[in-house]
């Protein structure tokens, strides 16, 4: 049965079996983990992780593609969730939860966004994403790539970049580079501010307008006296705090 790659879910099948065993590696499956794939597609990774795993859950949009992996393997090997993984309740799975998956392009920074208020219950993320994402993603304060997709999954996760993959391990081909990922949630005594509603919407000001100073930026959130309070010169732009400096502004707002 063929499939024909749907550009609304940004299909892009991973095919070559070399990157395929790399990604599998880099997650390291045990028979008795808990794992959830998002995305699986045409199956090029999912069936060498179940090949290692007992069961394996799978989050797919696509109906064709769902229904042809219920046909394919027996319910208790493969638990199939047609869903969108952006609405999908992560949380509807058990605790300690390993996410995997090749993430559609179009999505991926508000399915990040939407995985990190699970962060307590996973163990770890392992995903491949458009190259300039996972730039973004692991970026240091003061680069080009640093901003708030930066700052609020570093808040949340230690990252490591592994490896890349070009467009020619796919099909079809994307017109960028990818990259793999992992993701390990941080604990919760890590977790320093008071407020994450308030570190958020700060974060956000603060790279909303990246020529702006702190204390433009985020006006009406913070008084200067705040930023100062923080040890924070209210003169400097968003771009150039770290992690620890937005959490020490988040938590000087009175």
């Amino acid at each position: 049965m063929s499939h024909q790659p749907r550009k609304r879910f940004g299909q892009h099948f991973l095919a070559d079996r070399h990157y395929v065993e790399r990604i599998v590696a880099a997650i390291g499956p045990r028979r008795d983990d808990i794992v959830v794939e998002i995305g699986p597609g045409l199956g090029a990774l999912t069936e060498p992780l179940l090949d290692r795993l007992d069961r394996l859950h799978v989050v797919e949009i696509d109906r064709d593609l769902a229904a042809r992996l219920v046909e394919t393997h027996p319910s208790e090997r493969l638990v199939v969730h047609l869903a969108d993984a952006l609405e999908f309740d992560f949380a509807a799975l058990p605790a300690g939860l390993r996410v995997v998956g090749n993430l559609p392009y179009n999505i991926s920074t508000p399915l990040l966004f939407r995985l990190a208020e699970f962060a307590g219950r996973l163990r770890d993320l392992t995903f491949m994403l458009q190259k300039e994402v996972v730039d973004r993603m692991v970026a240091a304060p003061g680069t080009p790539d640093y901003g708030r997709l930066s700052v609020m999954l570093q808040y949340r996760f230690d990252m490591a970049r592994l490896f890349d993959v070009p467009p020619g391990a796919f099909r079809p081909p994307p017109k960028v580079d990818s990259a793999v990922v992992r993701m390990v949630p941080r604990p919760a005594g890590a977790l320093a501010a008071r407020d994450a509603a308030r570190l958020a919407a700060i974060v956000t000001a603060a790279f909303g307008q990246r020529r702006k100073t702190l204390r433009n930026a985020v006006a009406g959130l913070l008084e200067p006296g705040d930023i100062e309070r923080a040890g924070i010169d209210p003169g400097v732009r968003g771009e150039t705090l770290s992690v620890d400096d937005f959490v020490r502004l988040a938590n000087a707002a009175r």
